[in-house]
């Protein structure tokens, strides 16, 4: 066999090897995705729809938004953040740690109040917040909900109806302050508190049937943006470009429907 008949050979079967490892490199099996806490339901179920078509398992940190974006900042993998659009991820963004041209807005959410389902404190408005001895549970000072609740409550404090001491006198009420909103839909649906403010999506259906919805009025409501985005720092930005796509998809949209969220 002639010197260049082999040298053929060996050429054909290193770039043989070379396609073989670059396709290895470019299809792993697992994609990690931080996601926040409330949104829990709807991802777990988008997530196995994506292993399901891809193969490809998505391993999920669910926690609240604060909580996922310091360990981002100090240094944590993951591939895809989703989060409210406010504070936690405009510093992310600030600090250059997305990848901004894959930001995508893809859902919004009204809150409203959660009561236990037998509703021992006889709370049938958002007047009764106020009372004396009502239990009410919220967030921690940076975790999303309370951000938005705290704004739902100047509104209401700024109606005469509520009165202007209406927030100091519902905030007087917090028995307990959660890092997650799964913690505080927990705490409601298991009867350990009266009330708590959460997004209508953040319900999950383990605890739909333990809670009642109390819905908060327009005017006076504050609506949240869901936005998923890469992080710089992928090194599979092709499976989760495509996870971002099934999010967007009529499939991936019914699934939030669902589960409560609005679509943009």
């Amino acid at each position: 066999m002639s010197n260049k008949i082999v040298n053929l050979i060996l050429c054909m079967v290193l770039a043989m090897t070379t396609v073989m490892l670059c396709a290895s490199a470019e299809e792993p099996k697992e994609l990690t995705v931080f996601c926040g806490a409330g949104l829990a339901g709807a991802f777990n179920e988008i997530g196995q729809m994506y292993k399901n078509e891809s193969n490809v398992s998505v391993v999920f940190d669910f926690d609240g938004t604060q909580l996922l974006r310091t360990q981002i900042e100090n240094g944590a993998y993951t591939d895809i953040l989703v989060a409210p659009n406010e504070k936690n991820l405009n510093a992310l963004k600030n600090e250059g740690l997305l990848n901004n041209s894959s930001i995508l807005l893809f859902a919004r959410s009204w809150q409203a109040l959660i009561v236990p389902k037998s509703n021992p404190a006889q709370i049938q408005n958002l007047s009764d917040l106020a009372k004396t001895g009502i239990k009410i549970v919220g967030g921690v000072k940076d975790l999303p909900i309370t951000n938005i609740t705290m704004q739902v409550l100047d509104k209401l404090s700024a109606d005469p109806a509520y009165g202007s001491q209406y927030k100091e006198k519902v905030l007087a009420n917090i028995v307990s302050q959660e890092t997650n909103v799964n913690q505080i839909v927990s705490k409601i649906a298991l009867g350990e508190a009266d009330a708590a403010f959460v997004h209508k999506s953040e319900v999950s259906s383990e605890y739909m049937d333990k809670v009642a919805i109390i819905n908060i009025p327009e005017k006076y409501n504050v609506k949240s943006d869901y936005s998923i985005v890469m992080l710089n720092q992928t090194k599979v930005s092709g499976i989760a470009k495509r996870f971002i796509d099934l999010v967007k998809s009529t499939e991936g949209k019914a699934v939030l429907v669902r589960y409560g969220y609005e679509m943009v």
